[in-house]
């Protein structure tokens, strides 16, 4: 805990509030700067605060809902500021803190290592310090081969000079789960190409699996050695992928406002990414408004649930529902313990997964509920918007654009809540309360 004083009175800052804090530092920053007369193609003028704020917030938040078209709007100003955003955005307002400490020599105490902590969301403070270099390392490298690979195939449709762009900024875009991209229908025209299919899914993936998994991968090198956090994020990744792709690919099958009119391999590409992509990436080959209300239900499902804890991406986490999942069935089973790869989850673990999705819900509704008085728009609409704004996912079925100036500052605040977390969220409004020193006496209320 981080405490700074003020007018001889000492005012204690809860970990949570010093990144909601820095963050909207970022956000600030990033407005400003979009605001500026030649970060937008139309001379003299930047865009308007609101817009600024949506699109500086959407960045920062690695979220890519956009209430302008990234490609034909921004010069390469704009884009460049809105990638920096993403790219800070994605490693945390912590990590580029501590990252600018190592670079001026300047000694990393204990207070900033509890915020890196809170931050990367990792179990322990051993080593947090030289996770931040590899998360650094990680990503560079990563990103750099992602690039490459698809400058040299978009090196076969446009100009070397704009390819090499191109696979930079979608590079960036994809492995920090953004979703920005520099076409008008994102990644519509690649639908069946198999390189950017498997590189962009590739990149936020592994983006979304998060850095604690990847180091840990990296270092055992077998499933049976690596822990158990891992093992659960692995496997919930790898199912919720299957499970996508099969529904997806039922669900429009023959629906020829999607794939129906693609053939079979086409068909298994565009089903296969936008399986994954509800997963907090935001791309989309195929138009989501179009899609049957089955898929988009679905859709909604998997951008609530999210990538993985300490990733780049949002939602409640894949580690989080499969833990309430696991409790679920235990309570089914009539089971003592929630037991898992020959492990037992403390049930102090599940009541703290189960509070996170709770505060989730209360968020998404609270914000649900709001849009529904200031957009003239189907319910459906509404609820994807805000359940895509929570697990910054940025998929849309075109409401985003049409936003009331009051609806694109509540998807806002969405943003801003879904990138920093529920839980977090909720300890930075609430932590200053102290916690009862009276134990009452117990007693049953029945339930079900």
């Amino acid at each position: 805990m981080k405490s700074i004083k003020r007018k001889g009175n000492l005012i204690k800052l809860h970990p949570s509030q010093i990144l909601v804090i820095g963050f909207g530092s970022l956000i600030l920053v990033g407005t400003l700067l979009l605001m500026l007369p030649f970060s937008t193609v139309e001379e003299g003028r930047g865009l308007h605060f609101i817009d600024a704020l949506f699109e500086a917030t959407s960045a920062v938040c690695v979220t890519g809902l956009a209430v302008v078209d990234t490609g034909t709007t921004f010069t390469l100003f704009g884009q460049i500021v809105l990638l920096i955003l993403i790219q800070f955005g994605g490693w945390g307002f912590m990590t580029i803190g501590i990252f600018m400490f190592i670079i001026l020599g300047k000694k990393i105490g204990l207070k900033e290592r509890l915020l890196l902590q809170d931050s990367l969301n990792v179990l322990t403070l051993s080593g947090v310090v030289k996770l931040v270099l590899r998360i650094i390392r990680i990503t560079l490298i990563v990103e750099a081969l992602g690039a490459l690979v698809l400058a040299i195939r978009w090196s076969y449709e446009m100009p070397w000079g704009k390819a090499i762009y191109y696979g930079i900024f979608h590079s960036i875009s994809a492995f920090n789960n953004a979703g920005f991209g520099l076409e008008t229908d994102s990644l519509s025209k690649w639908v069946g190409d198999p390189t950017v299919n498997i590189v962009i899914t590739l990149l936020f993936i592994t983006g979304g699996i998060g850095f604690t998994v990847i180091m840990d991968i990296w270092q055992k090198k077998s499933f049976r050695k690596i822990s158990l956090h891992s093992k659960v994020a692995l496997v919930m990744t790898l199912i919720l992928i299957i499970i996508g792709t099969i529904i997806i690919f039922v669900s429009e099958f023959h629906n020829p406002k999607t794939i129906g009119k693609l053939g079979i391999g086409d068909k298994l590409w565009a089903s296969y990414f936008q399986g994954v992509v509800p997963r907090t990436a935001g791309f989309n080959t195929i138009d989501i408004g179009k899609m049957t209300l089955s898929s988009q239900v679905f859709t909604m499902v998997l951008m609530f649930i999210g990538a993985s804890s300490g990733s780049t991406g949002g939602g409640i986490k894949v580690t989080t529902f499969a833990i309430i999942l696991l409790a679920f069935w235990t309570v089914l089973t009539n089971r003592d313990n929630v037991n898992i790869f020959r492990r037992r989850i403390s049930w102090k673990l599940v009541n703290k997964s189960l509070s996170i999705a709770v505060i989730a819900i209360i968020f998404i509704f609270t914000i649900f509920f709001l849009l529904t008085y200031t957009e003239k728009a189907d319910m459906n609409k509404i609820l994807f918007e805000s359940i895509s704004a929570f697990g910054t996912v940025g998929l849309s079925e075109g409401l985003t654009g049409n936003l009331t100036p009051i609806g694109r500052v509540l998807i806002t605040i969405m943003m801003f809540i879904g990138r920093l977390g529920p839980l977090t969220m909720a300890f930075a409004l609430m932590s200053n309360k102290k916690e009862a020193k009276i134990k009452y006496a117990e007693e049953k209320i029945m339930i079900g």
